[in-house]
């Protein structure tokens, strides 16, 4: 067996692992609470590089649909160039603000804020593009991929089959496995923790690069279930007791440019229930399933790995 040979004889996600029952309600990411709004819009990782995804879809005269619009901000971005924008929000009190909001900015009079269910919602014409951002690590929680799938199937009853830009417009994810520090003034506590993007994490010791276990194309049909059997070479001698996360956002095609505009959500680290022993060298394998939009819990439940010194001598966890 080769170290990139699949894991799956070695390997097997609990039985029911993507049942629907472990999935969290279904409005879930329409009602974020507005401080957490304040958030985001302090986020420059974020914001940035959305308002840069958009200036570059958005043309003159285009017509855009937000889903999910929470505070407008970015229909807002969009308005500065489209000619009409609708910005669908679920919570009633979100509307409020946002139309509160979008009345401070000076292109705000293009977005009009819809009070309806972005699962059901369908603009009174064709649009050119659409921006969700129901995005949670590892497509986790929110409801990134049903939201899109549902939208695509009624835009293409009603419509036809020419589909807007999605932005964003794909999500890499990968996973990497950690020493990770679970010591907090002598408790111990491993539980799973959110890591910012480009701070530095004195308690996580990487042991591998990361690797990517799923590419989803919002422009093609994308499935919920997410499952990955792969294995890691590592690189020292460690205690191997947690799991890393990784989710880049594509949120635009730069085509002439060959580049892409991306977001990285902050990573998550879920501790494993049962920590692995390693030497440099090992070869570790690694396996879960989770459905997209389900609970963090779901994909912790299934975290499974095995060791060995080479292909052929593992030791299962």
């Amino acid at each position: 067996m080769s170290l990139m040979e699949p894991a799956a004889r070695f390997l097997r996600p609990q039985s029911g692992a993507l049942r629907e029952e472990q999935a969290e309600p279904h409005y879930l990411g329409q009602f974020i609470p507005l401080h957490y709004h304040h958030n985001m819009l302090m986020d420059a990782n974020r914001m940035a590089n959305f308002k840069a995804a958009i200036e570059h879809v958005v043309f003159a005269g285009a017509r855009v649909l937000e889903l999910g619009g929470g505070t407008g901000v970015l229909s807002c971005f969009a308005a500065a160039t489209a000619s009409k924008v609708w910005c669908v929000e679920f919570n009633p009190d979100m509307v409020a603000e946002s139309r509160r909001l979008l009345a401070h900015n000076a292109h705000g009079h293009k977005v009009e804020v819809v009070h309806a269910d972005a699962f059901e919602y369908l603009p009174p014409e064709p649009v050119d593009v659409v921006i969700c951002e129901m995005i949670h690590v590892g497509m986790l929680r929110e409801k990134q991929v049903e939201v899109i799938n549902a939208f695509k199937a009624r835009y293409r009853e009603r419509f036809g089959e020419r589909m807007p830009v999605f932005v964003p417009t794909a999500a890499v994810m990968a996973v990497q496995p950690l020493q990770q520090t679970y010591d907090f003034f002598g408790f111990q506590a491993p539980i799973m923790q959110f890591q910012r993007v480009g701070a530095v994490h004195e308690g996580s010791r990487e042991l591998a690069e990361p690797a990517v276990y799923s590419v989803l194309d919002f422009d093609d049909a994308v499935s919920r279930d997410i499952a990955w059997e792969g294995c890691f070479m590592m690189e020292a001698d460690a205690t191997v007791n947690a799991l890393r996360f990784v989710t880049k956002n594509i949120l635009a095609v730069l085509g002439r440019q060959g580049d892409t505009v991306d977001w990285l959500n902050d990573y998550l680290v879920l501790p494993l229930e049962a920590p692995v022993g390693v030497k440099a060298g090992d070869v570790l394998q690694v396996a879960f399933s989770y459905q997209a939009g389900a609970s963090l819990q779901s994909l912790a439940r299934t975290l499974r790995v095995s060791v060995g010194r080479d292909s052929g001598q593992l030791r299962v966890a």
